[in-house]
């Protein structure tokens, strides 16, 4: 199945995709959006020209498991892009994804301006691969 993932952000969205195989996430794009409702409009079609069978959220909860405003405006966000695009949607629990990110980038020695630009993408990335692993798992289970 085609997934992909976002790591939705007030400025930048990351975005990364799996192909059928589901071995492997890779990133796709880094949205530069402010407006929330256009955001959503790219989002959609990148997802549209990835073929995405399956978008998954990434849901920030926080460290106490609680919902708060930021947990509350991604789900928003996941529940109109279904409304635009129609794909299912899964919510991920994406605590301290962006710190593993800039971990990754700190070990790559990616600095400056493109650290900036694909921060995002290796969020949705490791967000991914979380993904890919539990659905990995659960289905040995099965």
């Amino acid at each position: 199945m085609i997934i992909m993932a976002v790591d939705f952000g007030d400025s930048r969205t990351g975005l990364a995709v799996c192909g059928k195989s589901e071995l492997m996430a890779s990133p796709a794009d880094v949205i530069a959006e402010k407006d929330f409702e256009k955001c959503i409009e790219k989002t959609a079609a990148s997802a549209r020209e990835h073929r995405a069978e399956l978008i998954v959220v990434g849901y920030p909860k926080n460290m106490n498991n609680t919902i708060g405003e930021r947990a509350e405006k991604c789900r928003l966000f996941a529940d109109r892009l279904h409304e635009k695009t129609g794909i299912p949607i899964e919510m991920w629990d994406e605590r301290c994804t962006t710190v593993s990110a800039h971990n990754y980038l700190n070990f790559t020695d990616t600095r400056g301006k493109k650290r900036k630009a694909v921060v995002d993408a290796v969020a949705a990335v490791i967000i991914l691969e979380s993904y890919l692993g539990y659905r990995k798992n659960t289905q040995r289970q099965d």
